[in-house]
């Protein structure tokens, strides 16, 4: 046990410090591209730090043995939007609250653009719906339907690319950590620094799950509470951190174009994998976990679509993943 603290907090301090290194390489990414901070948010930052969940889904749905095996991918699928719904968003609702001071920040509305991100929520919520609804009935094409969902993803991305309305010289830049006396870094030092943190995000996080599962074993938690709750928030800490630390920056357009990206991700390329391998039908809880996912970013929406979205505002959404927890918890012990 003494061990699996130790590798748990090592990971959790690799986790934070390569996402230092992770955020400061893809801007300066997105800057060599000439994307907006938008776009840098929505497809780089969202799109690497999705790798480590979805090489998870794609291994349990595709290499797993036994059907206990194939539901932790579905589970995965699920559990992912439904944390970044919730804790994610509340997280930079906390770092916005908590760093006024630093920021010199009286105003804690959000510096976003509300109306484009209105509109990523309403995308997620009608790809989302269908996921669910999918994840009720059972025919006999459904596997096929996962190229739907593939290309849902395309479209989206093109859209972000087409449509980035932010000027990439908008946020001023910090220096490439790996070359804090070049005002200009090659692109080689660029993608250097954004794949090694990639990596290490990536081990770590592994790491990180590994650790969580043993605490769960070691104090006779249930493999489904440990699958459904616990995991998904270990498998999503990197967009949460990310999210952290841009806000901690004052770029909170950056951190929030992140938490958006990563969810049309996870409705998307996580489910495909699960509609080509498995039955991808639900029981109660991934019900119950499609259900409060929704009900989140239906409240998102009204946010963003009401526009001036302040940081109290964000913080309760939180507590919805509790309410799943709780209900989790209270499922498998009456069970």
């Amino acid at each position: 046990m003494l061990l699996t603290c130790f590798l748990f907090l090592v990971s959790a301090g690799a986790i934070y410090f390569a996402c230092e290194y992770f955020v400061n390489g893809v801007e300066w990414f997105g800057r060599k591209l000439n994307l907006g901070a938008t776009a840098t948010g929505t497809v780089l930052a969202a799109f690497g730090t999705a790798l480590p969940e979805s090489a998870v889904t794609f291994v349990a749905v595709m290499f797993g043995k036994s059907p206990e095996a194939r539901d932790i991918g579905v589970g995965a699928a699920l559990g992912g939007p439904l944390v970044l719904a919730t804790i994610a968003y509340s997280v930079v609702g906390f770092a916005l609250y908590a760093g006024r001071k630093r920021l010199k920040r009286t105003d804690l509305r959000v510096q976003v653009d509300n109306q484009r991100l209105a509109r990523d929520q309403s995308w997620f919520l009608a790809i989302f719906v269908v996921k669910v609804g999918l994840g009720l009935v059972a025919f006999a094409l459904k596997p096929w339907l996962g190229v739907v969902f593939l290309l849902a993803y395309a479209l989206y991305v093109w859209r972000e690319m087409r449509d980035d309305t932010g000027a990439p010289e908008e946020d001023e830049l910090e220096p490439l950590t790996f070359r804090p006396n070049d005002a200009n870094p090659p692109m080689a030092w660029v993608a250097l620094q954004t794949g090694l943190a990639l990596v290490v995000i990536a081990v770590a996080s592994r790491t990180f799950v590994w650790q969580l599962e043993a605490f769960g074993e070691f104090f006779h938690l249930s493999p489904h509470i440990v699958a459904l709750v616990l995991s998904p928030v270990a498998t999503e800490l990197p967009e949460t951190v990310n999210a952290l630390i841009w806000v901690r920056q004052g770029k909170e357009r950056l951190a929030l174009a992140n938490i958006s990206g990563a969810m049309m991700i996870q409705a998307t390329i996580p489910s495909s994998l699960a509609l080509f391998a498995t039955p991808w039908l639900f029981d109660t809880p991934l019900i119950v976990a499609g259900a409060i996912t929704a009900v989140a970013v239906v409240a998102l929406w009204a946010m963003f679509r009401h526009g001036a979205v302040q940081a109290r505002w964000l913080m309760p959404i939180g507590l919805l993943y509790g309410v799943f927890a709780v209900f989790v918890g209270w499922y498998f012990a009456a069970g």
